[in-house]
């Protein structure tokens, strides 16, 4: 899998939100880990309803910190159903 590290800042300052537009910031270590402790144990759904089966090693968060947003193979999954809702 390609690292996030290397994704390019030109475009991540070019990448928004599909539904409200805000910018994406890359994910914090801590919150891939802590999502993919969810993962593992089978309870972490995207807004689709489906239950993410995929290791998360990498993401983008949405501005407000409401949204994550899974990156699979260096592509970052902007459509609104794959978005994980981040509970505070």
């Amino acid at each position: 899998m390609k690292p996030i590290a290397h994704f390019d800042a030109t475009l991540l300052a070019m990448l928004r939100c599909p539904e409200t537009r805000q910018t994406l910031a890359l994910a914090s270590p801590e919150l891939i880990a802590r999502l993919e402790g969810e993962r593992v144990a089978g309870t972490l759904r995207n807004r689709a309803g489906q239950v993410l089966a995929e290791p998360l090693a990498e993401g983008l968060v949405r501005a407000d910190r409401a949204m994550f947003f899974p990156v699979r193979e260096g592509i970052p999954l902007l459509l609104a159903e794959e978005a994980v809702h981040l509970s505070h």
